[in-house]
């Protein structure tokens, strides 16, 4: 796969669901620098494995809508909304938060992520500047 379908098939994934999503798709010496509407963390691996293991418990089920996705050789740059359901309400879908992420592929996996998020809000002009643009 190349760099781009490598990070697709990540974001496109069951994130919620998928035990070996880490295994699968993340390098065994990742480092993901998050800056987050918390503030600034760094996962590692192991770390990564913790945080979907603790989605899993959340959330009946999270999607990610992607807007962008560009590659430049092992470079991949993708923006997208995280959509979640609770285990208590599976039926109502709502945005979370919005993300930009880049992305180096080594081995054919994630090895190091610069991401930047915030939470979603119901500012429609804000939706509509993720949604305009679809990635096939």
């Amino acid at each position: 796969m190349s760099p781009k379908e490598v990070v697709k098939a990540f974001y496109t994934s069951d994130l919620a669901n998928n035990s070996q999503l880490v295994s699968k798709y993340v390098h065994k010496d990742c480092q993901l620098h998050w800056n987050s509407s918390t503030g600034y963390k760094v996962l590692d691996y192991d770390g990564l494995d913790e945080f979907y293991k603790n989605v899993n418990l959340s959330y009946n089920s999270l999607k990610c809508e992607i807007s962008h996705l560009l590659q430049d050789q092992n470079h991949v740059t993708i923006r997208f909304t995280v959509f979640i359901s609770t285990i208590e309400d599976p039926e109502n879908e709502q945005p979370l938060a919005n993300f930009i992420s880049i992305w180096e592929v080594k081995d054919g996996k994630l090895y190091r992520g610069y991401e930047l998020s915030q939470v979603a809000d119901d500012n429609i002009e804000s939706y509509k500047s993720f949604s305009e643009i679809k990635v096939q």
